[in-house]
């Protein structure tokens, strides 16, 4: 399994003999409802959209995680796993191949890739997005990914999982609370799925954050304080920071 990271939630997955797109943000800034003064995410330094890529997976419908402008880049050949949120985006783009997972549900791709979409991050009172496991059926390997640190109590009964890409820092709003949670919750999901391997995702990488959210958040937690948790616990669970575009070999 060969992993890169694309800044933000974007990842290059290789696994089961696919090359998986997940939550790609690589061309153009990045806005919440075309509002660049209340956030705009610029990149430093360009990602070049990755070649023979076999599939475009997207966690949730905001647009750091299905960005339009990128989704308009990308070949619409490529099938797409999607949550019905999610869903809606790439079919407005004219995508023909579109698999929505509802909680629960799953799809194999090439007989060999499993992903299952799991509960995820909720997005207002009514709309809980997806996490997926992904599962190698032939090397009996697996990955669990969830962007905002909600973690679901299912994923007990999924243990043991391989690898989990899930944030371990809290990003903080003054009065309204974390909107990324994971200086807790990476420990409470390496407690569950007893992980080889864990790696943050949700950090910035080689991104300059803009606009007036930005200025006021506050961030909690590091990768050296869950380190050292994880050995105060005898957790054998090893944290790596990826650097963002190296491509690294995780299993």
């Amino acid at each position: 399994m060969y992993l890169t990271w694309l800044d933000s939630n974007s990842w290059l997955i290789e696994m089961a003999g696919q090359r998986v797109l997940l939550d790609p943000w690589l061309v153009g800034s990045l806005t919440f409802g075309n509002l660049p003064w209340l956030f705009e995410g610029v990149r430093q330094i360009p990602r070049e959209i990755p070649a023979a890529i076999d599939l475009i997976l997207l966690s949730q419908g905001l647009e750091d995680h299905a960005h339009p402008p990128t989704l308009r880049q990308l070949d619409r050949q490529i099938p797409v796993v999607a949550s019905p949120n999610a869903a809606k985006i790439v079919k407005a783009l004219d995508y023909p191949q579109v698999t929505a997972l509802n909680h629960g549900e799953s799809v194999t791709i090439a007989d060999r890739l499993k992903i299952q979409a799991l509960p995820g991050s909720p997005i207002g009172p009514l709309l809980v997005e997806n996490a997926y496991l992904l599962i190698d059926l032939e090397q009996n390997t697996s990955l669990y990914y969830e962007p905002h640190g909600y973690h679901a109590p299912i994923l007990q009964e999924l243990a043991p999982v391989d690898v989990v890409i899930t944030p371990i820092v809290d990003l903080q709003l003054p009065l309204a609370g974390s909107i990324i949670r994971g200086k807790q919750q990476a420990l409470q999901a390496i407690e569950w799925l007893s992980p080889k391997v864990i790696i943050p995702t949700a950090a910035g990488g080689d991104i300059e954050l803009k606009g007036w959210l930005p200025s006021i958040l506050k961030t909690q937690g590091s990768a050296a304080e869950l380190r050292h948790d994880l050995a105060r616990q005898q957790r054998p669970t090893q944290v790596i920071e990826p650097k963002p575009g190296e491509r690294i070999r995780v299993l």
